[in-house]
């Protein structure tokens, strides 16, 4: 999942420390509720450190029912390349013991790992865009190599016209 929707309005904060803004807060809560409605039951976590994708995590395991605090920050995905390799390293890291995953990270990594896992069926994920892959494989370290099937892609505009 990218991020929902970010403020730009304090100069004074770093990239990393930017909040969501209105348009965020509203759109998250509306991307959670679509997954659980669509049955989504994650047991693992993992953010980037960024406030934006953090809050956005906090907000969405929350309506998934996961303890928002046991998401697993990692600064890797706080990366902002075409190549996704940090977030190809941590996916490879993951324990075989979890089985359904959500990360939440930004563009262009995010855009570009969905575009290739989907065949091109994914462009630029807006904010708040979910893209989910089912794969069989029997340890993460498989996964890039595996052939994934895309089971939904959602973004926020698509479930409100509000957003």
């Amino acid at each position: 999942m990218r991020h929902a929707k970010s403020s730009w309005k304090d100069s004074s904060l770093s990239d990393e420390q930017r909040p969501l803004n209105k348009r965020g807060k509203r759109a998250a809560p509306v991307v959670g509720a679509k997954l659980k409605e669509l049955g989504i039951e994650i047991d693992l976590a993992i953010s980037s450190p960024a406030n934006r994708a953090h809050t956005t995590g906090r907000i969405v395991t929350e309506i998934l029912g996961y303890e928002p605090k046991e998401i697993l920050v990692r600064e890797e995905v706080y990366e902002f390349s075409f190549a996704g390799s940090g977030v190809k390293q941590i996916v490879s890291e993951i324990d075989p013991a979890h089985k359904t995953v959500i990360l939440f990270g930004h563009n262009p990594t995010f855009s570009a790992l969905s575009a290739d896992w989907s065949g091109g069926k994914i462009g630029d994920m807006p904010t708040a865009a979910v893209a989910c892959f089912d794969v069989e494989i029997d340890s993460w370290k498989d996964f890039e190599g595996a052939s994934k099937q895309m089971r939904f892609y959602i973004y926020p505009k698509m479930l409100s016209s509000d957003l």
